[in-house]
């Protein structure tokens, strides 16, 4: 149709997986290759036309990686070392260039002396620095040779989470117990957002958000927009604070009767679960764009995106979705937030009409079409639940975050990653 985008490739899975599947970590896209990494393997496939530019064999399963490269195209994984139930550990790495396949070095870091969580850790790259948080221990390594750089935050208080880019953010959860109790309840919580060093683990600056507040998910690392829980995931309060270049509390926004909501990976996978890797909120120096939670009109799913003043926290306007379709604000571009359109539910009677890319400017209105997908593969595309989408040179892709099928033949046969583009 007119002014549609073409599906440039589908890429099946082709794997057979273990029982309940795998979940994907990436997709990386360095120049012309498109990068992931799966169960036992890493793979580099044509941005163009999908086919594959190189395979990696990795000798045990694949249990975190970054949500960005380098600069330069480089990603550290995390691999498990003991596979069995009780113990497993995720606590080897190998350095992989995404231009190439190639691998690079590998090491295996210690356990920390007391209690460590190497089930599920969390990774974050910033300039050449590989940060790995888990409990008891925070380890930082340089990508490019594998120099191990420093294993402690200061302070009594660990880590749990980094995000990274160009600012190195921290999760940090501290019990504010007193003597004799052996159980501290959630109110007695103390989180804080640390600014980090990424080459020395130096604090650079601190904001507490709050007794009984944990620190959900980083938003934006520059400028700093965290998401803030307290309470239960169902029935505790949700809140967002932004932050100033020095970590003093710039706003929290007000969103009234509307409640945002951002989707995340860890609802989908089951390994790497960092704390970046959110669609549904993205922000500027002077606007602050959020999915609302979705509901269901006429049967079929839709929201609405609103905006907020970064310095005040007022709501600045909303703009709803197409009718059964969804908004999700991926980054702010050129003082515009562009933003994933899914395609129309199955049920929503919709036709000729497709997904894609649009931009919202900091004055709302109408959604403007940026990449129009092919109503034609709309039924594809909606396989893709809660997917990972990057745009990027006029082209969209959609990365399913966790492969599984109910047999053998529809786990291979699964679209696991599309891709849109003239």
């Amino acid at each position: 149709m007119k002014g549609e985008a073409k599906v440039r490739w589908v890429q099946r899975n082709g794997v057979d997986l273990p029982g309940g599947g795998a979940s994907a970590l990436g997709p990386w896209v360095v120049g012309d290759v498109v990068a992931k990494a799966m169960y036992r393997t890493a793979s580099g496939y044509s941005l163009d036309d999908g086919t594959p530019k190189w395979s990696l064999r990795l000798p045990s399963d694949v249990c975190a990686a970054p949500t960005r490269p380098t600069a330069d195209g480089k990603i550290v994984v995390g691999l498990l070392t003991d596979t069995s139930p009780e113990d497993s550990a995720c606590d080897r790495l190998q350095m992989i260039d995404l231009a190439t396949g190639e691998a690079g070095w590998s090491a295996t870091f210690d356990r920390a002396p007391t209690q460590d969580g190497l089930a599920n850790i969390v990774m974050a790259v910033s300039g050449d620095v590989l940060t790995i948080g888990r409990v008891g221990r925070t380890d930082a390594y340089r990508v490019s040779d594998g120099k191990h750089l420093w294993d402690e935050l200061p302070g009594p208080c660990p880590s749990y989470g980094l995000a990274g880019g160009a600012v190195l953010l921290a999760a940090v959860g501290c019990r504010d117990q007193p003597a004799g109790e052996s159980e501290a309840r959630a109110d007695d919580v103390i989180e804080e957002v640390r600014r980090v060093d990424p080459s020395t683990g130096r604090t650079l600056w601190t904001y507490r958000p709050g007794k009984g507040w944990l620190i959900d998910a980083f938003h934006s690392v520059d400028p700093p927009v965290i998401s803030l829980r307290r309470g239960g995931a169902v029935e505790g309060e949700w809140a967002i604070a932004v932050l100033n270049a020095d970590g003093t509390l710039r706003s929290r926004p007000i969103a009234g009767d509307d409640v945002p909501e951002a989707r995340c990976t860890g609802m989908r996978r089951d390994v790497g679960a960092n704390l970046d890797t959110c669609l549904g909120v993205a922000a500027d120096a002077d606007t602050l764009y959020t999915a609302t939670k979705h509901r269901f009109a006429d049967g079929v799913l839709t929201n609405d995106v609103i905006a907020f003043d970064m310095s005040t926290g007022a709501k600045k306007w909303k703009v709803p979705a197409p009718a059964g379709q969804t908004l999700m604000p991926l980054r702010v571009e050129g003082g515009e937030a562009l933003v994933y359109l899914s395609p129309p539910g199955a049920k929503s009677g919709a036709e000729g009409v497709g997904g894609g890319i649009v931009a919202l400017g900091p004055d709302g209105g109408a959604p403007r079409q940026v990449l129009r997908h092919p109503a034609s593969a709309a039924e594809t595309e909606r396989t893709f639940t809660d997917p990972l989408v990057r745009y990027a040179g006029g082209r969209s892709l959609l990365m399913l975050p966790h492969v599984s099928g109910a047999t053998d033949e529809e786990e291979r046969e699964l679209p696991a990653m599309i891709a849109f583009g003239d």
